[in-house]
């Protein structure tokens, strides 16, 4: 499994797209690892546009045939678009994390503890 060097990533297993040069909104979503983990995802709830979401708090969930899991934010800002592709078919997620399975916009305030490529493959132990 790969991790794009582009991105940042939490230890809660989301990226966030804070490409040098990058600017705002930022692009979110979860990882190749994470959407394996959860299995078939059949429906997504995101935060809505103009909310408030905060490093490491939830903002949404993203259930699967298998579980429930509660998705956290991987910065601090404001929500400026979400992407309602996955909403309408979900399983874009788990085919495309990185690229049209992403799931939200955000205007950044601040960001913290965020990980390399390297560290996050680290975590995951799978480098």
């Amino acid at each position: 499994m790969e991790f794009p060097e582009n991105l940042l990533y939490t230890v809660e297993h989301e990226w966030v797209d804070w490409t040098p040069g990058t600017q705002d909104p930022l692009t979110c979503g979860i990882t190749e690892y994470a959407a394996d983990a959860l299995g078939d995802i059949v429906y997504v709830q995101l935060p809505e546009v103009g909310a408030k979401v905060v490093t490491n708090e939830v903002c949404g969930e993203l259930e699967s045939t298998k579980s429930v899991s509660d998705l956290f934010s991987p910065v601090t800002g404001e929500v400026l678009e979400v992407n309602s592709a996955v909403v309408d078919d979900p399983a874009v997620v788990n085919s495309d994390p990185y690229g049209a399975g992403w799931l939200f916009k955000v205007r950044v305030d601040s960001a913290e503890n965020l990980l390399t490529a390297a560290k996050y493959a680290e975590l995951t132990q799978t480098s």
